[in-house]
């Protein structure tokens, strides 16, 4: 595909976006009120890279990006 710069960009931030929510989520999932909060933020990090490494990749391999 012969996409703008701009509108590539928009699709990176909407990567961004959900892998951010997907990263919450599975911190929120992880988190139990007898444990401390440390290890469900690593954990959601730990998802939110993972999950935004798999959206780019993706979007690569379609020729989005």
């Amino acid at each position: 595909m012969n996409l703008s710069l701009g509108v590539r960009a928009l699709i990176v931030v909407i990567c961004v976006l959900i892998s951010a929510i997907v990263g919450i989520l599975a911190g929120l999932l992880k988190h139990t009120p007898a444990t401390p909060k440390a290890p469900a933020i690593l954990y959601g990090g730990g998802v939110f890279g993972g999950s935004l490494t798999l959206c780019l990749l993706v979007m690569s391999a379609l020729g989005v990006l």
